[in-house]
């Protein structure tokens, strides 16, 4: 059984720096993956999009301008640790979300407490089906 940490934000879709729109966002932890996080965005009208990246990308974007590619987190103002740009980009297309770090540190304690940073062990499950594959396989 996979134990499984989950969390309703509301983020803020940024348009503009006059026009954004709030919305909810599931974040999501599993410990069968415990270096990924996903959001997953499910907007009236379109089928639910989910976004996966490093538990640690977030817990740094809290603090500093962290990711590279397609996932950008960081404090929204050098000033003021208490809201955070997150940015998403697709080829040309990006979309800019602005959330409050309250939440966010929350979630990733609660994640922390099920599987710590440093201590995650993937390669337990991985191990038991190299092992089981191995032992199947037909010499020769």
């Amino acid at each position: 059984m996979t134990d499984t940490v989950q969390a309703e934000v509301i983020m803020s879709f940024v348009v503009s720096e006059e026009l954004a729109f709030r919305i909810p966002v599931e974040l999501d932890f599993a410990s069968a993956d415990p270096y990924a996080v996903r959001l997953t965005f499910d907007l009236p009208g379109d089928a639910p999009v989910t976004w996966a990246f490093g538990r640690e990308l977030l817990l740094d974007g809290l603090s500093r301008p962290s990711g590279e590619g397609d996932v950008r987190i960081e404090p929204a103002s050098p000033e003021h640790l208490s809201d955070v740009h997150i940015s998403l980009q697709v080829g040309a297309e990006r979309a800019l979300f602005r959330v409050s770090a309250a939440p966010l540190v929350a979630f990733l304690d609660r994640t922390d407490r099920l599987v710590p940073l440093g201590k995650e062990e993937v390669c337990d499950t991985l191990e038991a089906v190299l092992d089981r594959i191995l032992t199947e396989a037909p010499a020769g």
